[in-house]
């Protein structure tokens, strides 16, 4: 039986709130935001999609959150943190040097950072009785989770040098005095935890109601696995395979493939399914509902893991030497819908996918994913056949490439003979705008969604692309402004919707 809910045919855009304009060094809830919404009501798509909102992590990376259910303050816009009084104008002058098409992690996170513990600290001294009274019914509606998540990020700040597994055995293991002394000695950075919490969740809905009243739906991205350093594996270590040090005897990645030869170490901690199921999945229900309270549509990323996962032995350098585990099947989802109802869930099914994974999805009525990109290119000279246009079905989501893919025009200049040549005849193209016949070809598609970067939307080359998979460094920073943006291009897209039966159907 299905748990899914079927979704209206639509199409969309893929791009994260830190790629957004703006002026503190990475976009955010502000301005930028609400432009981008309109631009894409403009355009007549129905659909934002962006990475996982949680906490970067190594690397930057939005996949390696410090916590399951927090959100990354780094988004929280100043701006409206200065109308209300918490910032004076002139802490909002940002460097000269801080760039308007890359994220510079190395400095706007101590820049931002700082402004948010100015807000917090004025909040503290000045906000009204009606501010601290929303403050206080945020913690309450949040107690499942944020004291934890306050207590262990003030406790990493205080040992920055490791982490959770190298604090003080009496904090690593969470005995109860040594949590009540910490809770005291840190409670002025737990209160900033907090705090910008809660800014993050205030200007989130806000932006969330915006976009809903132009008919745009939010699609959040829920990662499979989270950080060792993470307040969700601190709290809860039974759910994990963890030694008796704290230490993952097993690590998350994947087997060799299209992106990496060697396969990819993610190095996150397994999952104890067996623990997970004494509670009937009571986390990962959690999980589930507190994500789509953020946004309307969850892509889970890594969908095959949970019919079965690639296992590694923590000291392996590499993902070769790992094993094929089984994951919890449909049990876990099965849980999670008789708590919260039908799932509007996207099943992330790239990679290495077996029967198994297929008869999962189909079982459990997720769409699954279409990559045109993949339709020409490796891993076989003529690509794979299942994400060719033809061959695509009404219970899946195309996209013409993704965050892990080179844009499309530097995936056009990357590609053989071959391939070149059969799309070529294919989409009856001469690939001189090579990003276009692609979203043609994804608008087209019987899918029920379509979807697309940004940067295809604007043409952009390889320099431009968001994450190289299997590389640490330099990922996750791209940004434009509008001065990248044709004219003409939110036309372009609103003519395409109604050409292939995308326009809204409120």
């Amino acid at each position: 039986m299905s748990l899914a809910q079927r979704f209206p045919r639509g199409s969309g855009v893929v791009l994260h709130p830190t790629s957004l304009p703006g002026p503190h060094g990475s976009g955010d809830f502000g301005a930028g935001a609400y432009h981008f919404v309109d631009w894409l009501a403009a355009g007549a798509q129905t659909l934002w999609q962006m990475l996982p909102l949680g906490n970067v992590g190594l690397g930057h990376s939005p996949y390696m959150s410090s916590s399951a259910f927090a959100g990354n303050v780094l988004l929280i816009d100043l701006h409206e943190l200065q109308r209300r009084g918490w910032l004076e104008p002139e802490e909002l002058a940002a460097p000269a040097d801080f760039q308007a098409r890359r994220v510079d992690y190395e400095r706007v996170i101590p820049w931002r950072m700082a402004r948010l513990a100015s807000a917090a600290q004025r909040f503290a001294e000045h906000a009204t009785p009606t501010e601290r009274e929303q403050l206080a019914a945020f913690r309450a509606a949040q107690a499942d989770w944020l004291p934890d998540y306050a207590l262990f990020m003030a406790l990493a700040e205080a040992h920055p040098d490791s982490d959770w597994t190298g604090w003080p055995a009496a904090l690593a293991w969470r005995e109860e005095a040594a949590l009540r002394a910490a809770r005291e000695s840190l409670r002025e950075r737990i209160a900033f935890w907090e705090f910008a919490q809660w800014c993050f969740r205030r200007q989130w809905e806000q932006l969330h109601r915006y976009a809903r009243e132009r008919g745009v739906r939010l699609v959040g991205d829920m990662p499979i696995f989270i950080a060792l350093h993470s307040a969700d594996v601190w709290t809860h270590p039974e759910l994990f395979e963890l030694d008796a040090q704290g230490r993952p005897s097993v690590v998350a990645g994947v087997p060799p493939d299209f992106f990496s030869a060697d396969g990819q170490r993610w190095g996150n901690p397994l999952y104890r399914w067996s623990a997970h199921a004494e509670t009937g999945y009571a986390w990962w229900t959690e999980r589930l509902r507190r994500t789509l309270e953020l946004v309307d549509i969850v892509r889970i990323d890594h969908f095959r893991g949970f019919a079965g996962y690639w296992e590694i032995p923590a000291d392996e350098p590499t993902a070769l030497k790992g094993r094929w585990r089984p994951g919890p099947g449909a049990a876990l989802f099965e849980a999670a819908a008789r708590a919260l109802g039908e799932l509007p869930v996207i099943a992330e099914d790239l990679g290495v996918i077996t029967p198994d994974v297929e008869a999962l999805r189909r079982q459990l009525g997720f769409p699954g994913m279409r990559v045109l990109q993949f339709a020409w290119g490796e891993p076989a000279a003529g690509g794979e056949p299942r994400f060719l246009p033809h061959a695509h079905s009404a219970d899946s989501v195309v996209y013409t490439g993704t965050h892990d893919n080179d844009t499309t025009p530097g995936w056009w200049a990357s590609i053989g003979d071959e391939p070149r040549h059969h799309l070529r005849e294919y989409l009856a193209t001469d690939g001189r705008a090579i990003h276009w016949d692609l979203i043609r070809a994804a608008m087209a598609s019987v899918a029920d969604l379509a979807l697309f970067p940004m940067q295809d939307a604007l043409g952009l080359p390889t320099e431009h692309r968001m994450n190289r998979p299997g590389t640490a460094e330099g990922n996750w920073a791209w940004r434009f402004d509008w001065l990248l943006v044709p004219s003409d291009t939110a036309a372009r897209l609103r003519r395409m919707a109604q050409l292939y039966g995308r326009l809204s159907q409120r």
